[in-house]
C-alpha cells in the first residue's frame, strides 16, 4: 500500500511538471525562511492555522519538501515578513508568527531563505510606480528615487549587504549541518513594459528591472560571501511576466486574473520556481 502510494505520488508530480531527482537526499531535514514571494499568499490553498502569513501549500517550497522526499518539513514562509522577522516575533492582522529561525534545529539539513524584499520596500516601490496616466498628466517614479545624486533604493539595497551575511552566519549557528540557500527574486517587469496593459510606463519599467537585476545581484554577492548556496529565479521567470498572458505569467499585474497577491507569484510561478530550487538543492547535495 504504502509503495502504491508513493508511485501515485509521483506521477502526480510529474503531471505538474516536476520529477523527483535521481539523487534526492533521503530523510532531509527541510526549513523555509522568507517572506510573501516565498510563502504564496491566495494561491490555492492557504495553510491552517497561520493565515495571517497568507502561506499556500503549493509555495515551491511545499513543492520541493515533497520532490525530494524530505522527512521533516517546516514552512515558516510569512508574507510581510523582513530580516527583522528572522529574529523576532512577527506581527500579522490574525494574530503573532514566532521568530523563523525558531524553526531551525540542530538535525535541520536544508534551508532556504528569501528575504530583504520588504527591508527596502519592494511592493510599495512597484505600486509607486504605477501610472494610470500618462505624462504630462503622470509621471515618472523613477525621478522620487532620486536624491543628493544617489539612488535611495540602491542605497538601500546595499545597506542590505552586512545584515544578510550576519543572517546566513546565525542560520548556519543553529543549522550546523544544513546546507543553507539564498533564494533570489523573480522578473517582475519586462525590458519597456507594457504599457497600458501594464500601467507602468516605459522608462519606470525599465528602471523597475534594473533595480531588481541590482538586488538579485546583491543577493547572489552576498550569499557568496557567506560561503552559502544562490538560486536564481530571476532567469527562469523571464518571458513568464506580468505583462504576458494568464496561462503563461508567473507573476500576477495589479488586476490578477489567477488567484494570487497583486505582483507576486502564482501557482505557475510556484511550480516554475520549484523547478529551479529542486534543480539547485540537489544538484549541491
Amino acid at each position: 500500500m504504502i509503495r502504491t502510494v508513493r508511485t501515485l505520488f509521483a506521477a502526480v508530480l510529474v503531471l505538474v511538471g516536476l520529477t523527483i531527482p535521481a539523487q534526492a537526499a533521503a530523510g532531509e531535514v527541510y526549513v523555509a525562511l522568507g517572506d510573501s514571494a516565498a510563502s504564496g499568499p491566495l494561491i490555492p490553498n492557504q495553510v491552517l492555522p497561520q493565515l495571517g502569513c497568507f502561506r499556500s501549500d503549493r509555495n515551491y517550497a511545499h513543492l520541493t519538501a515533497a520532490a525530494i522526499g524530505a522527512s521533516t518539513f517546516r514552512d515558516v514562509t510569512c508574507s510581510g515578513a523582513d530580516t527583522r522577522d528572522m529574529y523576532q516575533s512577527q506581527n500579522t492582522d490574525l494574530g503573532s508568527m514566532p521568530p523563523q529561525l525558531d524553526a531551525l534545529s540542530a538535525d535541520t539539513t536544508l534551508v532556504t531563505v528569501q528575504i530583504g524584499a520588504n527591508d527596502v520596500g519592494l511592493t510599495g516601490f512597484i505600486e509607486d510606480c504605477l501610472n494610470l496616466l500618462p505624462p504630462p498628466v503622470g509621471d515618472y517614479c523613477y525621478d522620487d528615487y532620486q536624491s543628493g545624486g544617489q539612488d535611495e533604493w540602491r542605497v538601500k539595497t546595499d545597506n542590505l549587504r552586512p545584515v544578510l551575511v550576519q543572517l546566513a552566519a546565525d542560520i548556519r549557528a543553529r543549522a550546523p549541518q544544513a546546507r543553507i540557500f539564498v533564494v533570489g527574486y523573480a522578473t517582475y517587469a519586462r525590458e519597456n513594459g507594457c504599457y497600458p496593459t501594464v500601467p507602468i510606463l516605459r522608462r519606470d519599467a525599465n528602471y523597475i528591472r534594473s533595480t531588481l537585476v541590482y538586488f538579485n545581484q546583491m543577493l547572489a554577492e552576498q550569499a557568496a560571501a557567506a560561503g552559502v548556496g544562490f538560486i536564481d529565479l530571476q532567469s527562469p521567470s523571464v518571458g513568464h511576466d506580468p505583462c504576458t498572458g494568464p496561462n503563461t505569467r508567473w507573476i500576477e499585474p495589479y488586476v490578477p486574473a489567477n488567484p494570487a497577491t497583486p505582483f507576486h507569484p502564482n501557482a505557475n510561478g510556484m511550480r516554475g520556481f520549484a523547478t529551479a530550487v529542486i534543480a539547485s538543492v540537489s544538484a549541491a547535495h
